[in-house]
């Protein structure tokens, strides 16, 4: 599964375009990253520059993914059961529908291809990403795997 970026920018010049942040709060984002590593997003995210829905909609724009809020969304229970509650939460995904050999996820990392490799191995079908924040990936996760 090539990433085929949509729009040729870096995710903190869309976010600055956006008005999501400032320059100087990418600067200082960049150095963080440079000292301690991790993803831009999240670096943005932990020093409350920004959302992680913010974080989710600049990444719709970058790769072409659809951005898809769970928090209204009713999942099928059975449906849940195609993933194992280990490898949805290892890889913070969660199956929200399938339609005949198409597996629609939402995830809040879209690049992991390891991911997707993994998920496309366990249930057999090609899958169609959606991106959603981690945070409302793990309430999901809290509803539907619970026992």
């Amino acid at each position: 599964m090539p990433n085929k970026k949509i729009v040729n920018k870096r995710l903190g010049d869309l976010l600055i375009e956006r008005g999501v942040i400032t320059p100087k709060q990418l600067e200082e984002a960049l150095e963080l990253q440079k000292d301690k590593g991790g993803l831009i997003g999240e670096l943005l995210v932990s020093l409350t520059f920004t959302t992680e829905e913010e974080i989710a909609k600049a990444l719709t724009t970058q790769y072409g993914f659809a951005y898809l809020p769970l928090a209204n969304y009713e999942l099928d229970r059975q449906l849940i059961k195609i993933i194992p509650e280990r490898v949805a939460r290892q890889y913070c995904l969660l199956p929200v529908d399938k339609i005949a050999n198409t597996l629609s996820i939402a995830m809040s990392n879209p690049l992991n291809e390891q991911a997707v490799e993994d998920v496309e191995t366990i249930t057999g079908c090609s899958v169609q990403i959606f991106v959603s924040t981690s945070a409302d990936i793990k309430q999901a996760l809290e509803t539907y795997y619970k026992e």
